[in-house]
């Protein structure tokens, strides 16, 4: 089965951007999300426009996109500074991602056994995909956002699609910096999701529940976040 990542992610930059801000905002954000560009970084719009081309005009269109995604906070007069991600919101977003999941994990139960099967299909593509770039973190991270991405997206809608396009961005930081701080036993993140795919396929909502807390309370406990 042919596995597009970027598929899965539901990001606002993975999609075809249509203006100059828009494909600025998004290799902007990816520099984010990935650590590239650190927490507390200042960007400002003469050396953005400067490094990449382009006006000044653009550059402040995707900084204040970049705001709107919780990337940066602005300052009048000097420029955008990259957030610091914080205690309180990374267990907010995590709350809220594992509703989601859950959710749609329950409502399983009353779908026809294609659906489940269609989500299962392409869960254990991901992790097939996983499995082998557990030496290659950067890459590791992404297919495990897109793992928990498929399954909120599944049902395909619209209000879901609204929200992880807003909260998205932070999201996919907190799994970079989990990733990063887990480097060397990444096989285990690919074992709790063999374990989050084995209670969807088995139709344990209860037990799918109970190993999404785990994972994610595991997985984020090992990097640092401000207070």
């Amino acid at each position: 089965m042919h596995l597009d990542p970027a598929a899965h992610l539901n990001l606002p930059w993975t999609t075809p951007a249509r203006s100059i801000a828009e494909r600025l905002a998004g290799e902007l954000a990816h520099r984010i999300v990935s650590g590239e560009t650190a927490p507390g970084t200042w960007l400002t719009e003469v050396d953005v426009a400067a490094g990449h081309g382009v006006s000044r005009t653009p550059v402040r269109e995707a900084l204040l996109t970049l705001q709107v995604w919780g990337l940066v906070a602005l300052a009048p007069k000097k420029g955008a500074m990259v957030t610091v991600p914080t205690a309180t919101e990374r267990d907010e977003l995590l709350a809220v991602r594992s509703m989601l999941e859950t959710d749609v994990v329950r409502r399983l139960d009353a779908a026809d056994a294609g659906s489940r099967e269609e989500l299962a299909t392409r869960l254990r593509a991901i992790l097939d995909r996983q499995r082998a770039t557990v030496a290659r973190p950067a890459e590791f991270a992404v297919l495990d956002y897109a793992f928990h991405a498929a399954i909120i997206h599944h049902e395909h809608s619209g209000v879901v699609a609204e929200i992880s396009r807003l909260l998205g961005p932070r999201l996919i930081r907190l799994t970079h910096l989990a990733v990063a701080s887990a480097a060397g036993r990444l096989d285990e993140f690919a074992d709790e999701h063999t374990a989050l795919l084995g209670a969807i396929e088995a139709r344990d909502p209860a037990g799918f529940a109970r190993l999404i807390e785990q994972h994610l309370a595991r997985g984020h406990s090992g990097y640092e976040v401000a207070r």
